[in-house]
């Protein structure tokens, strides 16, 4: 679903509103959130700062929201960068010199960031130490700059491509899940209130389940029912305008967008059901092979219609239902 460049403006300003503030406003992820109130709480009484966190999970889930909810929860600043902005140890030392006692650096898409970076944050994360190297071959010198007691948070939609070494100086690493239906619910009666839309519950229900258990497609999702409901209704979303505005959007029942069915039925119609390749399925797509593993696959996988085997991506039975097409005989395997 493409957005003109004044709706990605809008909706970026829209979302920083409709972020939660605390724990209290944060809806879904229960565990999550009772483990990082005691974690605060224990710091706290002992008058330190916080070890360092690691947040996986599919993207838009809520990672950096729970960052932003941990800064104001500890009352300390934080700055906010990404692994493939990070190119240079002198970009790392810039930013890490400009925090001040206690600040929160976060880094989203952490599995980008190069192997330099990476030894160069362990002695920062550990000793709160800057090692950096002055020069090349035998005049080369080693210059240590003291860091004040930052803690990192990172996020990841792909914790396995961090290295150990990295993942190991994490005090505390949490994954958060796909939603539950009634916590996509509220989030949408939240976002409503602030936005002050006029919808009735029914309707909320059938964005909620389009919202492929993801806060932040149901709010999108939302914002784009609200213009369908200014343009060619009263203003108040009901549920037969809901769903007149999912048909519009092309999202179905389950959340699935046109490129999640193209990507079902290249494996179903191209490669008779499968296993393929991840390199082959982007090329037959005509999509980036980290945007399928990242943003398509997880909730493909989370309803059941695709599975993972060692030669490739496979349809499932639920898929060729979902498409209504009738999967071929699968031939029995020969005991002997």
């Amino acid at each position: 679903m493409l957005l003109k460049p004044e709706q990605i403006e809008e909706d970026q300003t829209l979302d920083l509103t409709l972020r939660p503030q605390s724990f209290d406003e944060y809806q879904g992820q229960p565990k999550i959130k009772e483990n990082l109130k005691i974690l605060i709480q224990a710091a706290r009484k002992r008058q330190e700062p916080i070890e360092h966190v690691l947040l996986s999970g599919a993207a838009g889930l809520g990672k950096t929201t729970l960052s932003h909810i941990i800064a104001k929860e500890t009352g300390v600043g934080i700055k906010i960068t990404s692994g493939p902005a990070i190119e240079r140890v002198g970009d790392l030392g810039s930013i890490l010199t400009n925090l001040s006692e206690g600040d929160i650096l976060f880094i989203d898409e952490a599995h980008r960031l190069n192997k330099l970076i990476e030894e160069v944050l362990y002695p920062a994360m550990e000793d709160f130490r800057l090692d950096i190297v002055i020069g090349k071959g035998p005049s080369a010198r080693t210059l240590q700059l003291d860091l004040p007691k930052f803690i990192l948070i990172a996020a990841t939609t792909r914790p396995g491509l961090l290295s150990s070494p990295l993942r190991s100086r994490f005090g505390a690493s949490f994954r958060l899940d796909f939603y539950e239906t009634e916590d996509i619910e509220k989030i949408l009666k939240r976002s409503t209130r602030i936005l002050k839309i006029e919808s009735d519950a029914d309707a909320l229900k059938i964005i909620a389940k389009s919202s492929r258990s993801t806060p932040r497609v149901a709010n999108r999702l939302l914002k784009r029912v609200r213009d369908f409901a200014q343009v060619r209704g009263d203003g108040i979303i009901t549920k037969d305008l809901a769903q007149r505005a999912l048909k519009m959007l092309e999202v179905d029942e389950l959340g699935l967008e046109p490129i999640d069915r193209q990507i079902l039925r290249v494996i179903v119609e191209n490669f008779d059901g499968g296993p393929v390749g991840l390199q082959t399925l982007a090329a037959a797509t005509n999509e980036e092979q980290d945007t399928i593993e990242d943003v398509y696959e997880p909730y493909l996988m989370q309803l059941g219609f695709i599975s993972r085997t060692p030669r490739g991506r496979v349809a499932t039975r639920p898929a060729y239902e979902h498409l209504g097409l009738k999967r071929p005989e699968q031939p029995q395997e020969k005991l002997f």
